[in-house]
């Protein structure tokens, strides 16, 4: 097992980026390469970078990895009241990947957090 597939947040990623696939299926067949496949490498986006942070040597480039997920999430949430305003999405589907993605754009968001802290709090001890 890798370390990145212990973390909670890339296990809820995983499982919103499943949901997102799932729901998807039903979109209509002219956006397979539009809003589909946008939602879909979007959705992919954030355990894909998450991972890829996890093997970086400083937390500073692990951030920066997941900045970038973050980013995908804020992009999925675009995505997701789109699909919905244009009736792709039933309101059932639209709370759950609502919310679905909320929590992991706040457990990447909480993830930052502290290793941002971890690295302030490591700077002071290294100066005194």
């Amino acid at each position: 097992m890798y370390r990145f597939e212990k973390l909670i947040v890339w296990q809820k990623a995983m499982d919103f980026c499943l949901l997102v696939y799932e729901k998807t299926k039903s979109y209509p067949k002219e956006e397979m390469f539009g809003l589909t496949s946008q939602f879909r490498r979007a959705a992919s986006s954030i355990p894909l970078n998450i991972a890829e942070g996890s093997a970086c040597h400083t937390k500073k480039e692990f951030v920066q990895f997941l900045t970038i997920a973050l980013r995908s999430q804020y992009e999925c949430v675009t995505i997701t009241k789109l699909s919905q305003r244009l009736g792709f999405l039933n309101k059932s589907d639209f709370e759950i990947i609502e919310e679905k993605s909320a929590v992991v754009g706040r457990l990447v968001q909480a993830l930052i957090n502290s290793l941002k802290n971890r690295s302030k709090n490591q700077q002071l001890t290294t100066k005194n």
